[in-house]
């Protein structure tokens, strides 16, 4: 089932740390608190360290005036939205993924810088990103500072995840004006330059038609709830991440499903999940739909 029902009187909750960028991350997330009409709650998580009190002392200090500076920002510059901060002690990626429960979205920086040290892929960010039972979205540092297209890009495909997605891409479309453009790369083992001994094949105008039919009739679904949304479908044969990469350039929003599990299978995004939210240059937005898994 999908955890990308909205709900407004839970917070959107944003890591932050004390570093370059920092700031316009606390902003994107006030922006996106302020077009959803939740609260914004700002966590700095303090690590767990052995050392003299004193200096602990002087740590937590440290990081409540930051959690206030931060607070400060949001209350001059979008002083419609409640904000509260908060200094979990622990581990940064544990923490988020206990307050993502209880958030409407969880907002984090690229590997990791969003109220963390900068560390390498597969960190902080992607484990919230795995684990969060709420959408997450994942903001490169400084990339909130460039122009962007009004544009939110989705990614379909024919599962549960994608339509959860897709439903999200839609409501950010509308909150935000933009136009909203959906993708579906048509990839096949037949497109490689040699395939398995005996395969047919694939026929790609077959593929395509049944591709657009599909996204069609998902759209159709869709545009009553969102007539004011302009839609364009776009279908290529390519690797779906490398097609959802290259339209998102310029977006202002990209958004994927993640088909999470239960269980042990819940320590991995999907292939495709995955390989946009370590390449993509604009936000993405994860969303998670957890099915259950038997070996759980």
């Amino acid at each position: 089932m999908s955890n990308a029902v909205p709900h407004h009187d839970r917070p959107i909750v944003v890591g932050v740390e004390d570093g370059p960028g920092q700031e316009e991350l606390v902003r994107f997330a006030a922006r996106q608190a302020l077009l959803h009409g939740n609260p914004l709650h700002i966590a700095h998580v303090l690590r767990e360290s052995p050392g003299e009190e004193e200096r602990g002392d002087a740590a937590v200090k440290e990081a409540a005036l930051l959690v206030q500076r931060y607070e400060e920002i949001v209350r001059s510059e979008y002083p419609e939205v409640i904000v509260s901060g908060e200094l979990p002690v622990g581990s940064p990626a544990a923490a988020l993924v206990e307050r993502s429960a209880d958030a409407a979205t969880v907002v984090i920086g690229h590997r990791g810088s969003g109220g963390f040290p900068r560390l390498p892929l597969g960190s902080v960010s992607w484990q919230v990103a795995t684990h969060a039972a709420c959408p997450v979205i994942v903001v490169r540092p400084g990339e909130s500072e460039e122009p962007r297209d009004n544009r939110v890009v989705v990614g379909v495909a024919a599962d549960e995840a994608s339509l959860a997605a897709l439903d999200v891409a839609y409501r950010e479309a509308q909150l935000r004006g933009a136009a909203l453009e959906v993708v579906h790369g048509a990839f096949h083992p037949g497109m490689l330059p040699s395939g398995p001994v005996g395969m047919v094949p694939p026929d790609f105008t077959l593929m395509e038609d049944g591709a657009r039919e599909y996204l069609k009739q998902q759209t159709g679904l869709r545009r009553d709830r969102y007539p004011d949304v302009p839609v364009e479908v776009r279908i290529e044969h390519t690797r779906p991440a490398t097609l959802l990469v290259e339209a998102a350039l310029d977006a202002s929003l990209l958004v994927v499903g993640s088909r999470g599990r239960t269980g042990l299978r819940r320590l991995f995004l999907g292939s495709v999940s995955a390989e946009v939210l370590h390449e993509a240059q604009c936000p993405v937005l994860v969303v998670p739909v957890v099915e259950e898994d038997a070996a759980a």
